[in-house]
């Protein structure tokens, strides 16, 4: 998928500059600029999923799948310096302005190029999402923003064509000119989120949310719960108490169970680590485990799994 993305990119760039030397349009002009960045940062993902699809090494256990976060960390630095650049072109542009040629042919080609990124940026995003994969997501959005700002462009020389005000060329690079940095200010912000193994509390919330409604009676808590992304991969590890009384088989047959829920949920490209913890007397009075000849307290109150208690490195207990 990427590469199409990197080869459909490097076109739309001709096309974008092909409308610039025939309008002399500033808002344009930055438009093209930033397909450079388009290309630039489609061969920059394709490399990093080339890196990340590479197998588990010695020297990296638990693969490679952290050069998407790199990948997406350069594409939105990328972004951010394009809108920068953007933005300077069009306050020069406005202060000292060129004679506009050749609108009409010129919107032409641009609104081509819209529709095309718009298509292939919300096909590159479906596939990232499917495939877990921050490179493609990364590359979707940067193509839906091309497409956003082309709109804007196309808005402002429509306006130009019936107004003949020649100023709103630049006002009209400025304000996408920063949309766009913005837009890679977000990209940067998430890919170093996942370099540094920020918790994904959207994540967190929906797996929490499942353990609590698919929770088994033998499991009497769930905690020390830790969920790290490695490109397509998450690994997943946690402590798991059952009942003291489990032999080695049947508390692994709990952890068996807990790995099924979870990659039905979240599908096979979770790994999951579980540490089996048995239960202590005072686990007695949240664990409403029917007939259990060990119990030491009366069952007294249910602890419903939430995002404080169970990501917390202790057996819960009232």
């Amino acid at each position: 998928m990427q590469k199409w993305v990197a080869t459909v990119s490097a076109l739309l760039l001709i096309a974008k500059f092909t409308a610039y030397y025939l309008t002399h349009s500033v808002s344009i002009l930055t438009d093209a600029l930033e397909s450079i960045v388009n290309v630039a940062a489609g061969f920059i993902g394709l490399y990093s999923l080339y890196i990340a699809a590479k197998p588990r090494d010695k020297d990296h256990p638990y693969g490679h799948g952290k050069a998407e976060f790199l990948s997406a960390a350069i594409e939105g630095t990328l972004v951010l310096s394009a809108g920068a650049i953007i933005i300077y072109k069009a306050v020069k542009a406005f202060l000292f302005p060129d004679e506009l040629e050749m609108i009409s042919t010129g919107l032409i080609l641009v609104a081509v190029t819209a529709v095309i990124n718009f298509a292939m940026g919300s096909i590159t995003i479906q596939k990232g999402k499917k495939n877990n994969s921050l490179a493609l997501e990364a590359s979707g959005k940067h193509l839906q923003s091309d497409s956003y700002s082309t709109l804007g462009i196309i808005f402002g020389l429509l306006l130009i064509l019936f107004t003949g005000l020649k100023w709103i060329d630049s006002v009209v690079a400025i304000l996408f000119g920063i949309f766009i940095s913005y837009t890679g200010y977000k990209i940067l912000r998430k890919s170093v989120a996942g370099i540094m193994d920020e918790a994904d509390i959207d994540l967190l919330s929906k797996l929490v949310e499942v353990l609590n409604k698919n929770r088994k009676e033998n499991w009497v808590d769930l905690h020390n719960l830790r969920v790290i992304k490695y490109g397509a991969i998450l690994h997943m590890d946690c402590h798991l108490t059952v009942p003291w009384y489990l032999n080695v088989h049947e508390a692994h047959l709990e952890i068996d169970t807990l790995d099924t829920l979870i990659k039905k949920e979240f599908g096979k490209s979770i790994e999951l680590f579980v540490h089996s913890d048995g239960c202590l007397p005072f686990s007695c009075k949240i664990c409403n485990k029917q007939n259990c000849s060990e119990r030491k307290h009366n069952f007294e109150n249910h602890i419903n799994w939430t995002l404080e208690n169970i990501l917390q490195n202790k057996k819960h207990q009232l």
